[in-house]
């Protein structure tokens, strides 16, 4: 349904930030652990795939009923002493952009809530 369609966009962004923390959360745990090559979860890249296709024709498939899926992806840019490829600085800058996206849709979820409120109540 239409009236939903905010929720539904709003609640994979969420699935996928919340996701992305614990991998990264993961990369933090074992920077001390040798050999541990860290992970990132990678979303962008599938959403615009997805939004780059382009209905020229009734019969073709609605874009926005893609299924966007995540990728657990392994990020091999940095080498430590022990050959732990965990860079502390770019993790934890990583989760802070992340915490910050978090907060930015549940901004987002409270204000689609509140039109739906609004909607319920008749205003």
């Amino acid at each position: 349904m239409e009236l939903f369609k905010p929720l539904d966009d709003l609640e994979i962004g969420a699935s996928y930030f919340f996701r992305r923390s614990e991998v990264i959360q993961g990369n933090i745990a074992n920077v001390d652990t040798p050999n541990y090559q860290p992970k990132d979860l990678v979303f962008e890249r599938e959403l615009e795939e997805a939004l780059h296709l382009k209905r020229t024709d009734p019969r073709h498939m609605d874009p926005s009923k893609t299924g966007v899926k995540f990728k657990l992806v392994n990020s091999p840019d940095y080498s430590g002493y022990d050959s732990n490829k965990v860079n502390l600085d770019k993790e934890l800058a990583k989760l802070a952009e992340t915490n910050l996206m978090i907060r930015a849709i549940n901004e987002a979820l409270k204000k689609e809530i509140g039109k739906l409120k609004l909607v319920i109540q008749g205003r």
